[in-house]
């Protein structure tokens, strides 16, 4: 069954979050209904970050024992430790462990190797299964690896246009390391009337025309084109109620496979970071 290669994100449940997201953040009645149908089909990933506003403490107040945990530290600075963020996020989450724990500025490693051994030493205690990083560039994982960091869970994004990492996540597979990957709907872009983009997007605009002409079931398609790679473990998508879910949940079984894409997009438009603000 291919949503079992479905995880929730949950950065809508602590932040209005996303170009297409016209209701703002995730009430916390609605996060319930969503961990609900989540469960029920065979869902059991949950993937969160420090950094995500609220999250964490919104999903603490509801029943997680059947979910594995992944969760993200930011920048440790004296007064809030690696250490200590996990603590924090563990009490939040009311929960004793994390399934995964990521580095949400992995490059910063490479200048600090003690958050690698602090990580290590968590993972020793219990406190972690796996550890490793959530990426936006290959430049940095490349940098890692030839220092021998090597992660045992990465996240990464892919999709029907984006597959800078796809090498470099088939090598890692090889190795054991588990794959997550993100934004299979570029934050809703392929989603977009085009002409109501700006230029910046204009390379991609007959790119986007194209997918939304090859099929009505856009959502299932992307999603079915991710599932599709034997390399990925985990699809992370973030929904806003849970009849988002559960269509995705739907299309992803219906979803036609794309004709292949050969334009390598620029990686501004890749990396949603580079958008211009509304």
């Amino acid at each position: 069954m291919l949503a079992n290669k479905l995880g929730l994100g949950t950065v809508q449940f602590g932040l209005p979050y996303g170009i297409s997201n016209a209701n703002g953040q995730t009430s916390a009645e609605e996060v319930k209904a969503i961990l609900q149908a989540a469960a029920q089909h065979g869902i059991s990933l949950l993937d969160t970050a420090s950094a995500y506003g609220n999250a964490e403490a919104v999903l603490g107040k509801n029943d997680l024992r059947n979910f594995r945990i992944v969760s993200k530290y930011i920048t440790p600075v004296a007064e809030n430790s690696i250490e200590q963020q996990l603590q924090q996020t563990l009490a939040h989450l009311q929960v004793k462990k994390l399934y995964g724990y990521l580095a949400h500025r992995p490059a910063e490693i490479l200048d600090d190797t003690m958050q690698w051994k602090i990580l290590k030493d968590l993972q020793q205690k219990g406190l972690i299964e796996k550890v490793g990083f959530s990426l936006n560039s290959t430049e940095e994982l490349n940098q890692l690896l030839n220092k021998n960091f090597i992660p045992e869970l990465i996240q990464v994004p892919y999709n029907y246009f984006d597959n800078r990492f796809e090498s470099l996540m088939i090598s890692l597979k090889e190795k054991g390391c588990e794959i997550h990957t993100r934004s299979a709907f570029l934050q809703g872009l392929f989603f977009k009337d085009t002409n109501t983009l700006s230029s910046f997007f204009d390379v991609v605009k007959p790119m986007i025309k194209r997918v939304q002409q090859q099929t009505h079931n856009i959502s299932g398609a992307l999603l079915h084109y991710a599932a599709g790679k034997s390399f990925i473990d985990t699809i992370i998508v973030g929904v806003e109620n849970a009849q988002q879910l559960l269509i995705n949940i739907r299309d992803m079984q219906l979803g036609i496979e794309l004709e292949p894409n050969k334009v390598i997009i620029p990686e501004q438009i890749l990396m949603p970071s580079n958008w211009p603000k509304k």
